[in-house]
């Protein structure tokens, strides 16, 4: 379906800008009219969590033409872990409970590396927006 392709578009370059500029202090935060920020834990869980669902939806469904599930493969692939390493960094910030062995086995492993799946998924909305119908992309 065309909107979960454009879903797919704008959730991985959302989630790509937050991972990939979220640390940066001296970096000015993008602030809309309304006071929303990319950098309000709120905005960031919201846009974790479509990011997920559109990733799921996008491997479920397929735009008219293309192979099911293996012809969006990398960009819900990104936006999968992107939304997730949003929503994991919200539940971290949010949770007063001890961190657990699988808690630092997803530190050292994701939010070690989100700058590069920012990176990753960002490329992902730009490659899938250029080229809408090649494989595996």
């Amino acid at each position: 379906m065309l909107q979960f392709y454009f879903m797919s578009i704008v959730m991985n370059a959302l989630a790509g800008y937050i991972l990939v500029t979220g640390d940066k202090e001296d970096h000015e935060p993008l602030v809309f009219k309304s006071g929303l920020s990319f950098k309000d834990e709120t905005f960031m869980l919201v846009v974790g969590i479509l990011s997920v669902l559109t990733a799921l939806m996008k491997i479920l469904s397929s735009v008219e033409g293309d192979v099911p599930v293996i012809g969006d493969l990398f960009p819900a692939l990104t936006g999968f872990l992107a939304g997730f390493i949003l929503i994991f960094e919200y539940y971290r910030k949010r949770t007063s409970l001890e961190t657990s062995d699988s808690t630092e086995k997803v530190d050292r492993l994701l939010i070690a590396n989100k700058k590069i799946i920012g990176m990753a998924a960002l490329a992902a909305a730009v490659l899938h927006f250029l080229f809408p119908r090649v494989l595996l992309l």
